[in-house]
């Protein structure tokens, strides 16, 4: 089974941000684009995982204990860099107990064989994909990046706000992949009540 844990989003917060979406989906058609339904922040991605692994795993994260967390939505970039973007997010601005749970959850999850996270938490929403290759060869005054449309739009917008949420649960999901993307499915569900 391929799990990663994530928090979910408020509806209300996922209809403004489905809006959004519509409005701009067509200044980057090449991109594969979010279904807004399976929008998520995640706080560890895990990987293949045997059925025992993931029994194990929730029984672990049941053990972790915080208080809700309030987090905003607002503000917007490419990963990696702006010329050679390959995923168009969303920003997440949270206190800091959003990475303190990440942490944890790594943490916590380490005596299982699970690897530790290299690099900084940085919470985001992905909304669109250009592949896993690298960008197309630039051609004479053409960007070589499948966002540059996009680019240009968003450059002609004011950044992005979509308000604030305060999450009360964190879940474990599976992840299936398919031609029409992936399909993800809540395994089980973590109160954040401290």
């Amino acid at each position: 089974m391929r799990v990663f844990v994530a928090l979910d989003l408020e509806e209300s917060l996922r209809q403004k941000i489905a809006l959004y979406l519509r409005g701009l989906e067509g200044f980057a058609p090449d991109a594969r684009w979010a279904k807004p339904d399976a929008l998520h922040v995640t706080l560890k991605f895990i990987g293949e995982q045997p059925h025992e692994k993931v029994s194990e795993i929730q029984k672990v994260l049941e053990t972790i204990h915080f208080q809700p967390i309030s987090l905003e939505v607002r503000g917007c970039g490419f990963f990696p860099t702006l010329p050679a973007a390959r995923v168009f997010w969303l920003g997440i601005a949270a206190a800091p107990e959003l990475a303190s749970l990440a942490s944890a959850i790594d943490a916590y999850l380490s005596p299982l064989g699970i690897s530790r996270e290299q690099h900084a938490f940085t919470p985001h929403l992905t909304l669109a994909r250009t592949g896993s290759g690298a960008p197309r060869p630039q051609r004479k005054g053409k960007s070589g990046t499948k966002f540059q449309g996009l680019q240009q739009r968003l450059s002609a917008m004011p950044p992005p706000d979509f308000g604030t949420m305060t999450a009360r649960e964190f879940f474990l999901y599976e992840s299936k992949l398919s031609p029409q993307g992936s399909r993800y499915t809540k395994l089980a569900s973590f109160p954040l009540r401290g």
